[in-house]
């Protein structure tokens, strides 16, 4: 899961960041912030919201250290598209791809599952030392 997106060098032509405190109420807050940055972007809300919600509610369950927030980042790239980021200070506990999950699994690994169902791309990188950064990209629709 390296980040083959780091291919541009041109600025975007949105971007929205906040670090957020890692808890439930953190992960609610990035859910709404990233509703209305797309929103007065004039960006469709999902699955962008959804993908959002899944990647801070796991930076919150999987990524926390006590006393230490997860920062959310809102990207638009040229020609269209939009990168969420997500970093967490837990740079030593990366996520998992899920396939083929039973129903029988427990509740870990479904969010990821919404994330590559809903992305177009997604991956983690290490960095910035001693996070890790999960991210998504959502290819969005030509304008008619």
């Amino acid at each position: 899961m390296s980040d083959v997106n780091q291919r541009t060098a041109r600025p975007p032509l949105h971007h929205f960041s906040v670090p957020l405190s890692a808890t439930r109420r953190g992960a609610r807050l990035a859910r709404l912030l990233a509703a209305g940055e797309l929103h007065d972007w004039g960006l469709p809300l999902d699955p962008a919201r959804l993908v959002v919600a899944e990647l801070a509610a796991n930076a919150v369950l999987h990524g926390r250290v006590p006393g230490r927030s997860f920062r959310l980042t809102l990207s638009v790239l040229a020609p269209r598209t939009l990168r969420v980021e997500v970093v967490d200070t837990r740079g030593d506990r990366w996520p998992t791809r899920v396939r083929g999950a039973s129903e029988g699994q427990a509740e870990s690994g479904y969010g990821l599952l919404l994330v590559e169902e809903f992305a177009d791309r997604w991956g983690v990188r290490a960095g910035p030392v001693p996070c890790k950064t999960v991210w998504a990209e959502l290819d969005l629709a030509p304008r008619r």
